[in-house]
This record gives structure tokens, sequence and C-alpha cells, in this order.
């Protein structure tokens, strides 16, 4: 398909704002960050450096997140600018209809979104990847930590100078299955090994039933309703497992097939995975929505009230998304269902607004 010579000015023009507008949000970002970041490290001695390095690897994966509100930012810009010059004016002259425009820049944002998750997210990932380890060095919770793996979730625990290594085959509701714990101390001289069915974790103090205790290789001990104080509980747990933002697609997948050999819920990995598939298209929703209220408002209004409805608007879809997902992952609603409603919803709204577009 061969592009007309006012089809390429008007991609030209909203690519240039998109990018313009990209760049102001990432600079905003990154000084917040620094804050945030410098907040962290007050208490550490490290040099200056480190929050403006923490922040420029954290901020690529918080403008991933800000991406579906830039867009709707840009069309309005976009919109501003074609008729300060009376350009809409003139290709409208020309024979473009609003349907067709809006139609050109939604198909450019849905590509620009194909581009976005295929290579800005990957990316994003990996640098999130890197501040979460260097953020880890200097957590005081570094002394425990957890990981999913073939051979099922494994923990480092240290309590009272006894390193724990823990070993469960899988997680069901609040309970460890099938759990082999080894103790040493903090030169690692072993202490004990306690096997197990099940541990209630549903707190720091975890619960053991029945416990097959050995401290060597000859003599086991039989103990019934152990206690054993943790860094770790439930909702821990969870949490350790809930930063998805810093795995790749192919990560996520190997995450997804991990969880389930362990039987431990998927559904806020089948959420963000299925929110990254559906980011090209939640972006082109943004833009028509953004050109729809642009071409239906009225042309002498300031500049100001256009970004703030902007933001107002941002802010209204962002709580949308964050309840509809919220459903989703406490199983209110089905996971397809609680990542597309608010697209739905959109596009609905989009439908109505199309209705003698044309016309304004």
């Amino acid at each position: 398909m061969i592009i007309k010579t006012y089809q390429s000015y008007i991609i030209k023009t909203y690519i240039s704002l998109l990018s313009q507008i990209t760049l102001i949000f990432f600079g905003l970002i990154l000084i917040l960050n620094v804050f945030e970041e410098i907040s962290y490290f007050k208490n550490i001695n490290v040099s200056g450096f480190y929050p403006i390095l923490m922040s420029a690897l954290n901020s690529t994966s918080l403008l991933y997140a800000v991406f579906p509100f830039i867009f709707l930012v840009s069309t309005q810009f976009f919109f501003l600018k074609i008729e300060e010059k009376n350009e809409l004016f003139l290709l409208k002259h020309s024979g473009l209809t609003n349907f067709n425009l809006i139609k050109l820049i939604s198909i450019v944002s849905f590509f620009l979104g194909i581009l976005i998750i295929t290579f800005f997210y990957h990316f994003s990932s990996k640098l999130k990847h890197i501040h979460l380890d260097i953020k880890n060095q200097f957590s005081n919770d570094n002394k425990y930590l957890a990981v999913v793996t073939d051979n099922g979730i494994w923990m480092k625990d240290e309590v009272d100078n006894v390193v724990s290594l823990i070993n469960a085959e899988a997680i069901q509701k609040n309970k460890l299955i099938n759990v082999s714990i080894t103790q040493f101390t903090k030169n690692f001289e072993f202490i004990q090994n306690i096997e197990t069915k099940e541990i209630n974790v549903k707190n720091n103090d975890w619960i053991i039933k029945e416990a097959e205790i050995s401290k060597d290789k000859i003599n086991t001990i039989y103990e019934k309703n152990l206690v054993l104080k943790t860094n770790f509980n439930m909702e821990k747990i969870n949490n350790l497992f809930s930063n998805l933002s810093s795995l790749s697609l192919w990560e996520l997948n190997k995450l997804k097939k991990d969880y389930k050999s362990l039987g431990y819920s998927t559904l806020e990995v089948d959420s963000h995975t299925l929110k990254i598939y559906s980011y090209p298209l939640y972006l082109m929703i943004m833009t028509v929505f953004s050109s729809i209220i642009m071409i239906n408002i009225k042309k002498d209004k300031p500049k100001i009230f256009n970004l703030i409805l902007g933001i107002l608007l941002s802010v209204v879809i962002y709580y949308i998304n964050y309840f509809s997902n919220l459903l989703g992952e406490n199983e209110k609603l089905p996971i397809l269902l609680a990542v597309w409603m608010p697209q739905i919803i959109l596009i609905l709204l989009s439908l109505i607004g199309l209705v003698k577009i044309n016309e304004k």
C-alpha cells in the first residue's frame, strides 16, 4: 500500500509528538524515582551515584506501565496541533474524514504497541531484574531468599544464627507439601534435618504436625506439633513471586510451568501475560478514545483544560484497571474478563462516540 503525502505527514507529526511527550514523562519518572531511591539509601553507606543508577534501571519499567496514558495525552496534543494551524480543515478539504484520521493514527499506535512489547518490554524487564538484584544486596531481608525451580520451591532462612535451607514439592493454600529442612550454624556446620509431609505456613511460626528429625545418619526422632520460627509466612511467600515486571515473556512462560508443577496459583502470571499480549490493542483503544474526545470537545478550550482532562481520564482508567485486576486475582472474576473488562468499557464508549463522527 502506497502511503499518500498527507498520510505520511500525519504519521510523522503523531510519532514526533509521541516521542516528545514520552521523553517528558521519562524525565519526570526519572526525577521522582531518584527521590524515592535517595530515601531508600539514606541510611546505607553508598556513593551518591547509586540512587541515580537505581532510578535509571527502574524508570524504563515504570515508563512501560504509563505508556497507555502517554498515548492518550499525545493524541490530545496531536489534535491541538493540527487544529491550531487549521491543518484539520485542510485535511478534510482534501477528502480525509474524521474516521479515516482516527483509523490512521490508531493503526500507528497498534504497530508501535507491537514494537513496545517485542523490544522495549524485554529491555525494561532486564533492567528491572538488575535493579531488584542490586537492591536485594542492600536489603535487610537478604538473609532470607526464595526461588522456584524444577525441583520445587527453595528457601533460605536465618533465625537466631541458625540457617535453614527449605525445599518443598508443592504449595496448597497455606501449606507446604513434602518438605525437607536442613539446618546449619552460621559457619555451615550441620545441626539437623527435618522431614515432614506438610507444614502450615500461614504465620511466621510454622506448625509441623509430624516431623522426622535426624541429627546424624543413624538415629531419627519423631516429634508432633513442632513449631519452627521463620521469617516467612504465606503472604511473604506470595509477595516474593509477585514482581513479574522483571521477567521477559519467555521467563514468564517458564515460571508458569514451574508454578503448575508446584501446585501454586498461576493467576498472577496469567493476568500479567494477558496484559502484555493485549497491550497493542490497549494502546490503540486509548488513541481512539482520546481522538473521539478531542473531536467532540469545543475548540476554544485552553491547553491547560485538555491537559487536566487527560490527567483525570488517566486516573479514572487506571483505577478501573486496578479494581478489575484485583477482582481477577481474588477470583471474583474470570482472569480473561478481568484483563479485558476495562478495554471492553473503553471500546463500547468509543463505538458510541464514533457514531456520526464525520459530522463533527
